[in-house]
């Protein structure tokens, strides 16, 4: 399978990577498995789609990457830096690197969109301007610009609970751009939305990540958006990779390896279906 290393090649190859995941495993108390040994490599930045049924690994899988859930064994290399097993503080350091993006949105509802915002940065100013909501006014400047490029423009005094889920999503990845992260980590961005506002997310979310080249994984479950706004696949099944390799390479045979027996005629995009999400 392209981009899949074994553990000891990946190991070889993982601090010249973006990002380097080896033979990571999760095991829940009460022995359920959710994560069995996945290994994959990151090498350019790239949009990598993660998909699979309900219960197979994928938010357990970028939730891991960033610690918000503990790997049982395992490695997960951001560049040189090794993010399993680092003390509190340095992961605090690390977290500052890897930006997070929530299918909940994760916004303060009685906040203003600028606030939730400039919420980005409070892992690098210090502790007196976070308290106080005292931000440089690079930082600020930063925001208003961030709110531009999303599509909110005029909308910084806007509190978060009068957003539609779209608006919303777009606060969120604001914010996750606040960070200046290396790595980009989107769980079920467009699980709430309607269809186009989900085409309109996940055209986002790449064109964003293309401009600043970074590599973004996204959770995603539909099939179809993951073909036409990925670069590569990763399919997950029971805690293991079944597939990875590039969106034109899914096939109603790796979709029934991932997801089990079922018609797919229907939800694999043909070669000369529209591919504006790539272009």
């Amino acid at each position: 399978m392209a981009g899949v290393l074994p553990a000891d090649a990946a190991r070889e190859n993982s601090r010249g990577a973006l990002l380097a995941v080896e033979a990571l495993t999760k095991v829940y108390p009460g022995g359920q498995r959710a994560l069995d040994g996945v290994s994959l490599v990151v090498e350019r930045p790239e949009i990598v789609a993660i998909i699979g049924s309900s219960g197979a690994g994928k938010s357990t899988l970028i939730r891991c990457i960033n610690r918000l859930v503990e790997p049982t064994s395992g490695q997960i290399w951001l560049g040189a830096a090794e993010i399993v097993g680092v003390s509190r503080r340095e992961l605090r350091r690390l977290r500052r690197r890897i930006a997070m993006i929530f299918q909940e949105f994760n916004l303060v509802e009685r906040l203003t969109v600028m606030e939730n915002v400039l919420s980005g940065r409070l892992g690098s100013v210090g502790f007196f301007a976070s308290a106080f909501r005292r931000f440089p006014p690079q930082d600020i400047a930063g925001a208003y610009a961030v709110l531009d490029r999303v599509g909110l423009g005029g909308y910084h005094d806007t509190r978060a609970d009068a957003l539609s889920g779209g608006q919303r999503q777009r606060v969120g990845i604001a914010r996750a751009l606040m960070q200046n992260p290396d790595l980009l980590l989107v769980d079920e961005p467009t699980a709430s939305l309607d269809p186009k506002t989900a085409r309109q997310i996940m055209r986002l979310i790449r064109e964003l990540a293309t401009e600043r080249r970074r590599p973004a994984l996204v959770n995603i479950h539909d099939v179809a958006l993951a073909q036409s706004f990925a670069d590569r696949v990763v399919g997950l099944k029971s805690g293991r990779v079944a597939f990875d390799g590039p969106p034109s390479a899914l096939s109603a045979e790796t979709l029934t390896e991932i997801y089990g027996a079922e018609d797919w005629s229907q939800t694999i995009r043909r070669a000369d279906d529209e591919t504006e999400g790539r272009q």
